[in-house]
């Protein structure tokens, strides 16, 4: 069956289809329904395209027949296949018609006269020399040619900017997240605690002595607890970056200005999540969690399992907490995920590969972030990590840096302002979760 037949055939199967739906709905009285709206909707483009198709398919066809039908008018056997070829995949390409030009000029008629037979046919002796004198060629419209019909062929725009892949951001959702309207926080936090609480028998008197009601009063004292606690302050810190833009980009890329707002939120973002984690302390950087004195440590034990199981047991007893989370480096996920029985023979030891739904291990969510070290886990209660914000990210605009002004350069700001305190250390336990 040709091409142009299954196309054919295809839209007349759409095309009744859609003629079937239509007078389903008109012989029972009523309007379409939004299924069989969808569905004559459907088979109607379907049919429409199928049309512009046939539309090429015939015209192809045509250009195919006149050009056998000249082919035919010089004869031989040079120009059988000059017009169109198969591809690999079956798809019909036009060639260049420099085959037909050549045989139809007089210097390739001339050369081949002399070999001509009474009934028209062209016999060359197998040892003959056959020369023609040479060939003028006139231009030839290509369209693979940017000096030809290439010139008319416009590219297509489709929108589409791919921009390089995102890391997963966690941290945020993880811990506490307040807002503040100053630019230093304050929290108190109990350092010291000594339960003196005890059972207290009842005061007693002595007998009188020599009749009076002076007594001697033994028991009954009280123990005395003892507290300590301290005041700590953290600082609102910036997060920011920029970058250079032209004006005329701006101009001319409607969605550039969204792209770049986007862009500088999700680095500011991704800053934001390695401070909570890891930041120093030192200058601008916020304290991370993974650098506040007084976190619990937890040294490798066995595997990664029985490493984070003991940290949960250090955040339960030490730190007087029930843990809501374990953070773990996709590396270590994927060592979490990977442990078999007997090595790599056995049983996963997990779920396995066709389990959905969240992970979990020791019955804790594991919160995958690129943040931490591998090799590094983190176990606590991250309620007691409490981020303050001050100023949500913004991006502004502006040719007020430098000379920017004078070469029609714009400035792209996105900046934040954040506090970050971990305000029960002892919650916190930091574990090394491979050798």
């Amino acid at each position: 069956m040709s091409k142009l037949k299954m196309l054919q055939d295809s839209a007349q199967a759409a095309a009744k289809s859609a003629r079937e739906i239509a007078e389903k709905a008109a012989a029972e009285g009523r309007s379409l329904t939004a299924d069989e709206k969808s569905d004559y909707d459907q088979q109607m483009a379907k049919g429409r395209d199928l049309l512009e198709q046939i539309k090429t398919a015939k015209a192809d066809a045509e250009v195919l027949d006149q050009a056998k039908s000249l082919a035919q008018d010089i004869g031989g056997h040079a120009v059988d296949d000059l017009v169109l070829q198969k591809s690999a995949d079956n798809t019909e390409k036009r060639m260049k018609n420099l085959g037909l030009e050549v045989v139809s000029s007089p210097q390739f008629k001339s050369m081949l006269s002399p070999f001509k037979n009474a009934d028209g046919s062209i016999h060359i002796p197998d040892r003959a020399s056959v020369k023609s004198d040479p060939i003028k060629l006139k231009s030839l419209f290509t369209g693979g040619s940017g000096t030809s019909a290439g010139a008319f062929v416009v590219p297509e725009q489709t929108g589409i900017i791919e921009m390089l892949g995102r890391r997963t951001l966690t941290m945020r959702d993880l811990i506490s997240v307040r807002r503040t309207s100053s630019d230093t926080v304050e929290y108190v936090r109990q350092t010291a605690h000594t339960n003196a609480a005890a059972a207290v028998p009842e005061a007693q008197s002595a007998a009188p002595i020599d009749g009076t009601t002076v007594t001697n009063v033994t028991g009954g004292l009280k123990p005395e607890g003892s507290w300590t606690f301290e005041r700590v302050s953290t600082s609102v810190k910036t997060i920011a970056e920029w970058v250079p833009v032209t004006k005329r980009a701006l101009a001319d890329a409607a969605q550039l200005e969204d792209l770049i707002r986007d862009e500088l939120e999700a680095d500011l973002a991704e800053a934001e999540e390695n401070q909570i984690l890891n930041g120093d302390g030192v200058g601008e950087n916020l304290t991370g969690i993974l650098n506040t004195s007084g976190i619990q440590t937890q040294a490798f034990d066995t595997d990664i399992f029985t490493s984070v199981r003991k940290a949960i047991t250090k955040a339960r007893v030490i730190g007087r907490v029930v843990p809501n989370g374990v953070v773990l480096n996709p590396v270590d996920v994927e060592r979490v995920d990977l442990a078999r029985e007997n090595g790599t023979t056995g049983r996963f030891l997990g779920a396995g590969p066709f389990t959905m739904g969240p992970r979990t291990l020791w019955g804790l969510p594991i919160v995958e972030s690129e943040a931490i070290p591998e090799k590094t886990g983190l176990v606590g209660d991250f309620a007691k990590a409490v981020l303050w914000d001050r100023e949500d990210a913004t991006v502004t605009f502006s040719d007020s840096h430098a000379d920017f002004f004078v070469r029609n350069l714009v400035a792209a700001l996105g900046e934040e302002r954040v506090a970050f305190g971990t305000t029960r250390p002892t919650a916190m336990v930091e574990t090394t979760v491979a050798a």
